[in-house]
């Protein structure tokens, strides 16, 4: 997918979207994937992600990353 270029730089998005406060808490946050891919680059994100030591999943159109180091156990 092509990213948008505009007011909002992919440097920008990333920033604002680590600082949210449930990221600095370690809770977790919600993008949808078409967000993602449009304003940083799918691959720009995961190296984020990875790069801060969290994980990541997938389903429905949205990326939840779990903004901490902790097991991600499936329940059901």
């Amino acid at each position: 997918m092509q990213m948008l270029s505009g007011p909002l730089s992919a440097e920008t998005w990333l920033r604002d979207v680590f600082s949210a406060k449930q990221v600095l808490t370690g809770g977790i946050i919600r993008r949808k994937t078409r967000d993602i891919e449009r304003y940083v680059g799918r691959e720009a994100f995961e190296t984020e992600v990875r790069r801060r030591g969290y994980q990541a999943i997938e389903n429905a159109g949205h990326i939840i990353v779990f903004c901490n180091q902790e097991r991600i156990r499936r329940i059901v």
